[in-house]
């Protein structure tokens, strides 16, 4: 089987065996994985963070989520000034899998650094016209902001967002489409959870294990979004036959996103869900945690 579409599932599960990395602990419970850069950091926080046969973890004394979140915390101004990462002044959850419950929380410039799992929620912004010329399935896209730190310049879904401490995904959606596309909440409310995606990748920030829920929303003729926030320059309506093909070929879409509309893809049938390629590309889209 050739790989123009799977080389995307490769891309962002580039991680090797975690036999490199160290555990991290919060009790028993593991909730993330930690370079031995990072381990001998922290050994200099030692009020906070023990070791042992099994890796790095939380004193014991930290019993609650409140106290293990305050020392992270506080960990997380430290080792960003030794270059571990950064804070970037919004927390997200800490669990030991992407459904479990909340076990503290954890800057999200720090989460790659932990390898703990960061959620995040994106819609397709889809726009069903009556077969024939200029018609079928139309799809929303963004075009990032040529500043941004990560893929400026590149495709985006029409809403796309971390998950913040204390939201679930169907919020965060909420808060998103109305901050980044101007979407009224009565409109992104109708959007449907279609499923989710995982992956874990070893990029320049760290051990991203991601988990992203997938959102559809039919929108009418008559919506054009529009930027709310610096994350886009403008949104265009791109026929799906087109966007297919910029998938297969280039590299114009930011990596994660290339995920989301194989699925999309699959899904809508533009890509045969049942062939070869379809099958493995189905298998490959839930690598992470």
């Amino acid at each position: 089987m050739s790989k123009p579409l799977y080389r995307h599932i490769e891309a962002c599960n580039n991680a090797p065996s975690p036999a490199h990395l160290l555990p991290f602990r919060f009790g028993t419970e593991q909730v993330g994985w930690v370079t031995p850069e990072l381990a001998h950091a922290l050994t200099f926080l030692p009020r906070d963070f023990h070791f042992d046969g099994g890796g790095v973890a939380m004193a014991g004394r930290l019993r609650g989520a409140a106290q293990r979140s305050d020392a992270l915390a506080a960990a997380a101004r430290v080792l960003a000034k030794q270059g571990f990462g950064r804070v970037r002044g919004e927390l997200f959850d800490i669990r030991a899998t992407a459904e479990s419950p909340v076990l503290g929380t954890l800057d999200r410039g720090m989460i790659p650094q932990f390898g703990v799992i960061g959620q995040g929620v994106h819609l397709n912004g889809l726009v069903r016209r009556p077969p024939g010329k200029d018609g079928g399935l139309h799809v929303w896209v963004g075009v990032r902001a040529r500043n941004k730190a990560i893929a400026p310049g590149q495709l985006d879904n029409l809403v796309a967002g971390g998950i913040p401490a204390g939201l679930d995904a169907e919020q965060c959606l909420l808060k998103e489409a109305g901050e980044e596309a101007s979407l009224p909440a009565e409109l992104a409310a109708q959007a449907r959870r279609t499923g989710r995606i995982s992956y874990i990748l070893n990029a320049e920030e760290g051990l991203r294990r991601d988990v992203l829920h997938v959102f559809d929303l039919d929108l009418p003729e008559s919506f054009t979004p529009a930027p709310h926030d610096d994350e886009v320059e403008r949104f265009e309506l791109w026929p799906a036959p087109r966007l297919l093909e910029a998938l297969r070929e280039t590299e114009s879409i930011k990596f994660n996103v290339n995920l989301v509309l194989i699925d999309l893809f699959l899904r809508e049938g533009l890509i045969d869900p049942d062939g070869v390629e379809g099958r493995a590309l189905r298998a490959g889209l839930n690598q992470g945690p």
